[in-house]
Formats: structure tokens, C-alpha cells, sequence
């Protein structure tokens, strides 16, 4: 069930300082600021809740209508019409591949979404891969009708369990596809250049196939064209930061060391985990044996928090919030706040304190064209809820 609730809260609570997700200091961590309380300029944040009866929404995007269209990894589309009317998009999943960590998961709209009606999703399928399928909507927000299927293929699957199939989806500057996929949990994978596994790819949208540019692209190299950066675990946020050239990854660690990394064209990002001929998670995320791994802008240390997505704020409304890359986290329950200097280095981070432990698991943090922050929780059972965020002064 889907429907559309006015639900408003604002909180001014302060949040205290505290030790949670500061890194230690082990091989292959960075050294991380201590998480602190917001700054005294923090505006306080209206929480709307716009939609609620649903079941692991996995993504949220809005149209330049101001029309938001989310997706659940068991399948299904949702729009929210700017009038507030919450509808079911109706579209074909009938190859849909759902296990453990695996659905439909990332999902974002063309750039030139007004003209094409075009948007992407990154979802199992029951071939055996993970791909990125091409979709037009009606006008009128009722169906969803593919038109690449895939788009892009070949990404492994974990046709098992499902674990650590990724798969955000971000349009960078220049108006490339990112995809960040995960290492479906085989230790070879993420150093192996003829796999599409513990990556970050980059994409002709109109195609599916690689730019000329991308790092890889070189005939009989081994390596697979579309792989744009390397070493990956599970790639659970891509993030573009507003007015730069910069593309931040948000990725899972195993009991330690979350890591948010500022991407760089055939950057290896260090997580090698072959041990005895499987898959061992002891290794540091970002091995330091390995030269030339690019080490992480953010650790989260030990106990991770499960970030699952980031986005940038951007606008003069936020006030002192302006600017920041907001985490959603799943295993911690919050939202965590980074400020990054010029070049990509941390700063300082905090949590938001009207979303620390309010709704439970958060999945997707996505600011919007109009300038709010949307926000998907991911607690299951039909409890899940999209929220408005927006700054009140």
C-alpha cells in the first residue's frame, strides 16, 4: 500500500559529541576528524513525511515538474505527483532478479529527461547479471516502458545470495552514466580488469557503450572498456559535487572501514580480499601493499555505519549545511554530514540530529531540483517511508 501523508516535524535538538564512527587508527585507515555537534549556524529541518507504505525503496529522483519517481527493490515504480498524489507506475519486471542485497536498485533520470522522458535503472536480472536498463515514462506518470535492455550487461551476479550486487547510477558533469557495482562477494574480482565487479564504470547513456576517454579503452589490453576506476567492495552511493569536476563513491566495508573516495580515471582503490583461494575480509579496505591505491577521503573505522548513498547540498537556504555530503546510513541509522575542503579532504563531520535514530535504516539521501532533500528509510515490511527535508531559518 501507497499513500500520501502529511506528517510535519521539526526538531531543534542538540546533538552531543560523540565518539561513533571516529577510524582507528589500523592498516589501510585514514585518519578521520572526530564526529562532533552540528555548527551553531545550523538551520533547523522540517521533516515531511510524502509517501509511506512502502516496502525497501531503493532510489528517489525528481523531474524538473517537480514529479519525484522512487523505486523498491522487490520491484515496482512509485511517482509522487506535485500535487501530492502518490501513484503506482506501471512497467514490465518479469526478469527481475531479488535475493538477499540484490533488486531493482539505482534509478536516474536523463539529463534531458523534459524532452526524452528518459530515465536508468541498475537491477538484477534472471539471465544471470546485473544491468542497466534504459526506460521511457508517459506523460502522464501511469507506465514505464523499456527501451534498452539492457542498456548496459555483463555486471557478475551473485545468483547464490545476492550479496554485494551494488548498483548506484550518477550523471557526471560532462554528462556521462556512472555505475558503481559491488564485488558479488568473489575475492578476484575487484583487481581484475576483464570484470565489471567492484567497480566504478562510466557510460554513453544514448548507447551504453564506453567514451573514448574512459581509461581503459585500448584494444587487446584485458581490460573491459567501460571500468573507470577499480578495487572496489560494494559501491552503494556515486555522489557529483555541484560546480566541479569531482565524483565521490560511497562504499561498503565488511566490519570496519566504510569509505567514501573521491574518484579519479583508473584509480585502484585498494580492496583486494583473495585469501586461500576465497574471499577474505580481513584484508584492510584500502590494502597499502598495494602501490598506488588511492587512499579514502572518509574511514568510518570501527563499527561501520552501512552508508548507502551521499549526495551534495547545494543553496543558500541551508544555510551553514550549505555545501556538505550527506551519508545515509543503513547500519547506523542516521544521517552523517561531511564537510570537505576544495580538494576533496574531510574537514569535519557530524550527524544530522533530526535524522539520528528518528526513522530507522536510511537507504537513499537525494537532494532535489527544488532544493530539499529527499530521504528513502529501509526497514521493510511495508514500513518504509520517502521523506521532505527542507531548512526552516
Amino acid at each position: 500500500m501507497r499513500s500520501s501523508l502529511a506528517c510535519v516535524l521539526v526538531l531543534t535538538l542538540p546533538l552531543t559529541a560523540c565518539s561513533n564512527g571516529v577510524a582507528e587508527e589500523e592498516a589501510g585507515s585514514v585518519s578521520t576528524p572526530p564526529t562532533t555537534s552540528p555548527p551553531t549556524g545550523a538551520p533547523a529541518l522540517e521533516i515531511e513525511v510524502i509517501a509511506d507504505g512502502l516496502d525497501h525503496p531503493w532510489d528517489v529522483a525528481q523531474a524538473e515538474d517537480g514529479t519525484l519517481l522512487l523505486d523498491e527493490r522487490a520491484g515496482g515504480f512509485t511517482a509522487v505527483l506535485p500535487d501530492g498524489t502518490v501513484q503506482e507506475v506501471q512497467a514490465d519486471f518479469g526478469d527481475l532478479f531479488v535475493a538477499g542485497e540484490t533488486g531493482l536498485m539505482g534509478l536516474a533520470l536523463d539529463p534531458a529527461f523534459a524532452e526524452n522522458r528518459r530515465f536508468y535503472t541498475c537491477q538484477g536480472d534472471q539471465d544471470g547479471f546485473i544491468g542497466v536498463v534504459a526506460w521511457t515514462v508517459a506523460d502522464d506518470w501511469s507506465s514505464a516502458t523499456r527501451v534498452d535492455a539492457p542498456l548496459i550487461g555483463g555486471i557478475p551476479l551473485n545468483e547464490r545470495i545476492g550479496r554485494h550486487g551494488g548498483c548506484r547510477l550518477e550523471f557526471g558533469p560532462d554528462g556521462a552514466l556512472f555505475v558503481g557495482t559491488g564485488d558479488n562477494a568473489v575475492g578476484s574480482y575487484p583487481q581484475d580488469l576483464g570484470s565489471l565487479a567492484g567497480k566504478v564504470l562510466r557510460a554513453d547513456p544514448a548507447t551504453g557503450e564506453a567514451p573514448p576517454d574512459n581509461p581503459f579503452v585500448a584494444p587487446d589490453d584485458g581490460a573491459a572498456d567501460l571500468i573507470y576506476t577499480y578495487g572496489h567492495r560494494n559501491v552503494q552511493g556515486l555522489a557529483a559535487r555541484p560546480g566541479t569536476e569531482q565524483l565521490y563513491s560511497v562504499e561498503h566495508g565488511p566490519d570496519r572501514n566504510d569509505e567514501v573516495n573521491l574518484l579519479q580515471p583508473d584509480g585502484n582503490y585498494g580492496w583486494d580480499p583473495v585469501g586461500g583461494g576465497g574471499y577474505d575480509e580481513s584484508v584492510p579496505m584500502t590494502d597499502p601493499e598495494i602501490e598506488g591505491a588511492v587512499p579514502a577521503v572518509w574511514d568510518s573505522g570501527a563499527p561501520p555505519i552501512a552508508p548507502s548513498d551521499g549526495t551534495f547540498l547545494d543553496g543558500d537556504q541551508w544555510a551553514d549545511y550549505d555545501g556538505l555530503l550527506l551519508l545515509g546510513a543503513l547500519r547506523g541509522q542516521h544521517v552523517l554530514a561531511l564537510r570537505l575542503d576544495e580538494a576533496g579532504s574531510l574537514v569535519e563531520q557530524f550527524r544530522l540530529p533530526e535524522l539520528d535514530g528518528t526513522y530507522g535504516r536510511i537507504r537513499t539521501v537525494e537532494q532535489g531540483t527544488d532544493g530539499a532533500l529527499y530521504v528513502t528509510t529501509d526497514n521493510g515490511d511495508d514500513q518504509d517511508v520517502l521523506l521532505r527535508v527542507t531548512p526552516t531559518g
